[in-house]
Formats: C-alpha cells, structure tokens, sequence
C-alpha cells in the first residue's frame, strides 16, 4: 500500500510516498480501507520531533511509528477477534496512527460511525480538534448557558469547532482573529468577533466567563485580564516556549498558579474517544456543527498540506484525501 512515512525527524522533507505492507489489526482493532484524513498541529510537532518532550513518548531518535496522520475517516475492512461493536463495510472516522496511507489499523475504542450528512473528507477533520474543543468547554471549561465565552484563534481548527461548540451549549461567543478571517468567524455564530490586528480582546475592558487560548503564546498575566475574578483560562495547545518543552511550559505555569488566585487556570490533555465522537456525530447530524475545510490535498501533497498548516495560512481544517 502506499503512504506518508518517515525515518528520522525533522522538516517535511523527512515525509516520503512510498511503498510499504499493509498493517494486520490486533485483537481490539479494526482494519480501515482509508478515505480521507486530517491534518493538526500534532502531525507537524511528530514529524519535526519538537519539543523535545514529546520524543519520551513517541521515540527518542527516530518515531517509533514511521507513518504520519491521525484524524481519519474510511470503511472497516476488517476486524480484530474482540471486536463485536463494527462491523466490515461499516463507514466510521474518529483517530489512528497512521492515517496517511490506504490502509490503517484505529483501536475499537476510538473510531464510531461517520456523521450521515458528512463526506469522509468532511469528516476526518473532526476528531482531533473538535474533541480539543468539547473537553476544552465542556469538561474543563464547564460552561453554562448564558455565560461569556472569548475564543482566541477563532478561525482555526480547534476554534472554528469551538465557536460552534460554545453557542450550541448556550453561551455568547466572542471570537479572536485576524482582519481576513473575520466573516468566517461570524459565519460560524460568533456573537463577537474582535479583530486582534486592531484590537486587545485582554485589554481589560471586557470581562469573560471562560477564555480558550488556542495554541496561541500569550503571556498568561496578559490572558487573565480578560477574566471575570472567578473566570476559567484553559489553554489548548501552545507555540512558543523553547524546543524542550513548546507550549508545556505556559501549561505548568498555569497549574502552578491556579490555586493561587480566584481565576481557574488550566492546560488541557485530550483524548478521542468513542463516547466524544457519537457526542459530536449527534450535533453535527443536528445541524449544530458543521466542519470548515480550507483545503484539501491528495496523499502525494501531504507535505504541501503540512506547510500550508505551519505557515498559519488555513482557515478552518487542512484535509488529505486518499
């Protein structure tokens, strides 16, 4: 079969098409002939190897798992002995490793059926970001009804899911973005949209309830005049901070700051899970979400795809189809 693989890390072109066998499933696995995948932060932080914090996990010198892609959409090929839950020709998205490629092997767990009113392409943008922005509201953010919600990076792929989020749990949204992408951001329900090219949305002068700060590298001093004196920080993501530790450093410094003052501060480590996923398939059916696709690339362009990402051009969600 053909995918996106790598050896070593590094810039994009580490990433090579190439020929390579086709995984088998484990036990608690399913097989997925894939359609379609997305393209986040994540993919770029795993190919290039930073910060170096995240090689622990993933391979001190070189990925441990040499084919790149998370998000993915596709039809189940086959099953693994435990699963009883999918069945062969069932079509799912939800998350992997591997998804850059015609064939991939998700756990059980983490893949449910694909929203009936969504492509494979559409879908596959879902899972890593819109699930970011469910916990980052939901669990962590706990957001009421009526509440003031501020979204910095409204326009991007966690945000544009996270405006949608925020309204269909009843708050009034205001978004963060550059001047180009300020339409887009009312488009999505934004009651607010603060341009940040001429605007501070933390110039204190406006209170909010909950603030997401996504993947963004504001100081968290300059965030927290944004809050009501109970508000809620959570900071999803994060640029900046050094090749060791990227965004973490701001994440511990909030951790470690929280019991300090009135505000709840605090970093966010997600997961996709199947319960998320038919969470979200339910809205998205319920026309309550709907993912936004600035482009899409074939499999041979994935590095294409992945500049077009770090370069911060997207608006919205870079999708690859296979």
């Amino acid at each position: 079969m053909r995918a996106i693989v790598q050896d070593t890390y590094g810039p994009v072109g580490v990433l090579e098409l190439r020929e390579i066998d086709q995984p088998a499933p484990k036990d608690d696995e399913v097989l997925l002939r894939v359609r379609a995948a997305g393209l986040d932060p994540g993919v770029w932080h795993l190919m290039s190897g930073l910060p170096y914090l995240l090689r622990l996990a993933y391979g001190l010198r070189r990925p441990r798992a040499p084919v790149r892609g998370t998000d993915v959409a596709g039809l189940v090929e086959a099953v693994g002995a435990k699963v009883t839950g999918v069945q062969p020709g069932a079509a799912v998205f939800g998350t992997c490793t591997g998804a850059f490629a015609e064939f991939a092997c998700a756990r059980d767990d983490r893949v449910a059926p694909k929203p009936a009113n969504l492509s494979f392409e559409q879908a596959a943008t879902v899972p890593v970001s819109a699930c970011a922005a469910l916990h980052a509201l939901r669990d962590q953010g706990r957001v009421r009804q009526g509440q003031q919600v501020l979204v910095v990076g409204a326009a991007g792929g966690v945000g544009t899911f996270a405006v949608q989020l925020a309204k269909a749990f009843g708050a009034q949204v205001t978004g963060v973005c550059s001047t180009t992408k300020v339409d887009l951001v009312r488009s999505l329900g934004a009651d607010h949209v603060v341009d940040y090219t001429r605007d501070d949305p933390a110039d204190g002068r406006r209170r909010y309830d909950l603030v997401l700060d996504l993947a963004g590298s504001r100081p968290l001093s300059h965030l927290r005049r944004a809050l009501t004196p109970k508000g809620t920080l959570v900071l999803v993501g994060g640029e900046g901070g050094g090749r060791w530790l990227g965004g973490a450093d701001r994440a511990l410094r909030a951790l470690l700051l929280s019991p300090l003052v009135g505000q709840r501060l605090r970093g966010l480590l997600s997961t996709e899970r199947r319960e998320e996923l038919e969470t979200l398939r339910e809205l998205i059916e319920a026309g309550k979400v709907t993912p936004v696709i600035d482009r899409s690339y074939p499999l041979r362009e994935v590095p294409d795809a992945i500049r077009r990402l770090e370069q911060g051009h997207a608006r919205g969600k870079v999708a690859v189809t296979v």
